[in-house]
């Protein structure tokens, strides 16, 4: 079937940034359909900055002894690389072609290169911010602050909903959410920290800065229930067949 066929499929990601120069440069991520990791070497590095011992988060849970390079700084450098010559600010036409669709934006670099490198981080194999990798399977390029949210809150919920029908315990009040998010800034801060002392332009940390405030945004709004103003956009969901039907026919 079409299905079979297709499950075993990589995730294909080719970012591809157009300038007026008419210079086209582009940046391909190939993922495992199930694992939702990276399968391509995007970085190739040997680079002592990636050595875990040297970029290792205060909240890494992994052994030095047994992971000689960072997953998250190793994957992250190749996109460092290719993009260190290129100033944040840049305009471009940037597009995101996937195994679906192709979407396109005019925007910065920097905003490519975020949109990018969320995906890296996510599906690089570091253990925190790992927890985003059901993300990937459905990446939308360039998401608005709301647009994330929804993906992230009802990713979540549905993750609880195979919880619950397996007999496991689900979160349905999204605290572990939270605690995941409080971990994943401190992952992204060290980053950015990391960064700071590596001889690189200011593009892809800034690019991280802003996940950075993405992931800050998700958290204000579990701490203070903001995420309540979603509510009206399944109102239809709470009302019954009967009366659905009787609307649809007056």
């Amino acid at each position: 079937t079409f299905m079979d066929r297709n499950k075993d499929k990589q995730i294909k990601f080719l970012y591809k940034f157009n300038f007026e120069e008419q210079v086209s440069v582009s940046f391909e991520i190939k993922i495992n359909n199930k694992t939702l990791l990276i399968e391509n070497d995007v970085s190739h590095t040997n680079k002592s900055w990636a050595r875990l011992e040297n970029f290792k988060c205060p909240n890494c849970p992994l052994n030095e002894l047994e992971h000689e390079y960072c997953p998250l700084a190793k994957n992250l450098a190749g996109v460092l690389d290719f993009f260190n010559t290129l100033p944040s600010y840049k305009e471009a036409t940037v597009s995101v072609e996937t195994n679906e669709r192709i979407t396109y934006k005019q925007t910065t670099v920097q905003i490519g290169v975020g949109s990018l490198i969320g995906i890296i981080m996510a599906s690089s194999g570091c253990p925190v911010i790992g927890v985003l990798r059901p993300l990937v399977r459905f990446h939308l390029p360039f998401a608005s602050l709301e647009e994330t949210e929804y993906r992230v809150f009802s990713t979540y919920v549905f993750a609880q909903y195979f919880k619950y029908i397996t007999g496991d315990k689900p979160d349905w009040d999204l605290s572990k959410l939270r605690s995941a998010y409080e971990q994943i800034q401190i992952v992204n801060k060290n980053i950015v920290n990391k960064l700071s002392d590596v001889e690189l332009n200011d593009t892809s940390r800034n690019a991280v800065v802003t996940l950075s405030s993405f992931a800050e945004y998700i958290i204000f709004n579990l701490e203070d229930k903001e995420y309540i103003h979603l509510k009206d956009v399944f109102n239809s969901f709470g009302e019954s067949s009967d009366s659905n039907f009787k609307s649809q026919t007056d």
